[in-house]
């Protein structure tokens, strides 16, 4: 599979969300998701330590015990935790990393991740904690999410008046029916040379064609109980990506991934999948090559900057 990025890690263009597990999958429903992604060339998995109360963490350790080279480790902090804590001042990334680190039986973190701002710390106080944890050797590099363009800018600005590490990467809601990081966060990391990781990459399940204009949402999905998610406006652009992607042989969830990865900073589209079939699907999907004129038509379908979803 091929690879790009993120800092001085290499990772595969399709990564692995493990937000599923310790929530919707147990550890041997997690292992076998797992094992799928390893065999079909996946290396980067994304967690944080809210995921499942901390069971996501907890499981990947379990599952990757003896293999643990073969995958780059993405987590977060700084959301609440229950009996932990929560937000970015220094002695709390201390505490938190600590915890992941036991969670996934391991001795260093791949992509240390701040998953909100924390108006309440400076994030001078914030990198060079971080920077700590770098020199110790417990996170080779470090990245954020949920961040402004101007928010990356100030990190940028106090790594470098600090000679602290910088951000490497952030992680943010981005998908062909939420294109809000167009409007400036995605030129921000063209500017700076941060990777982009879109979160909801199918939209809640919108771009898997399971929601369809005129049919009920199948009993059970995710949003099943959210009508104002499956109004007709957003089931019209729905419609009209299915369209355009069976017109040319393949299915909107092919689509889906292959549009963030035709986005020159996105360096991974992180699907989450509960089974390994998913998990086969949403790495076959990253073979579509869309020219110049499929881009420009499907703009016209969602223009740039819009949010729908």
């Amino acid at each position: 599979m091929e690879t790009r990025r993120i800092g001085s890690l290499g990772v595969s263009v399709v990564g692995l969300g493990c937000n599923n597990f310790g929530r919707r999958l147990d550890y041997e429903g997690t292992k076998r998701v797992i094992d799928a992604a390893l065999d079909a060339g996946i290396n980067f998995l994304d967690t944080a330590d809210v995921y499942g109360g901390g069971q996501s963490e907890e499981f990947i350790g379990r599952a990757l015990e003896g293999r643990r080279q073969q995958v780059v480790i993405a987590t977060k902090f700084g959301n609440p935790m229950e009996g932990q804590g929560q937000g970015a001042s220094a002695a709390y990334v201390r505490v938190a990393v600590e915890a992941s680190l036991r969670r996934l039986r391991t001795d260093y973190i791949d992509l240390y991740q701040l998953h909100r701002p924390d108006p309440s710390v400076p994030i001078e106080e914030t990198l060079a904690a971080l920077d700590q944890l770098v020199r110790e050797g417990k996170v080779r590099e470090i990245g954020c999410s949920n961040f402004s363009a101007q928010q990356l800018r100030e990190a940028e600005d106090a790594a470098r008046s600090a000679n602290t590490a910088r951000f490497v990467s952030v992680q943010n809601h981005y998908n062909l029916l939420h294109r809000e990081a167009e409007r400036e966060v995605l030129g921000e990391c063209e500017r700076l040379g941060l990777a982009f990781l879109p979160y909801f990459p199918l939209a809640s399940g919108l771009l898997t064609g399971k929601y369809r204009k005129g049919q009920p949402p199948p009993e059970g999905t995710r949003l099943a109980s959210r009508p104002e998610s499956l109004r007709d406006e957003v089931l019209e652009r729905v419609e009209a990506l299915i369209a355009f992607a069976e017109a040319r042989g393949r299915t909107v969830l092919d689509l889906a991934v292959s549009w963030l990865l035709s986005r020159p900073a996105v360096a991974s589209v992180i699907a989450g999948a509960t089974s390994p079939e998913q998990v086969k699907h949403n790495v076959a999907a990253a073979s579509w090559q869309l020219s110049q004129e499929e881009l420009e038509e499907l703009d016209r379908i969602v223009p740039p900057g819009e949010n729908l979803a």
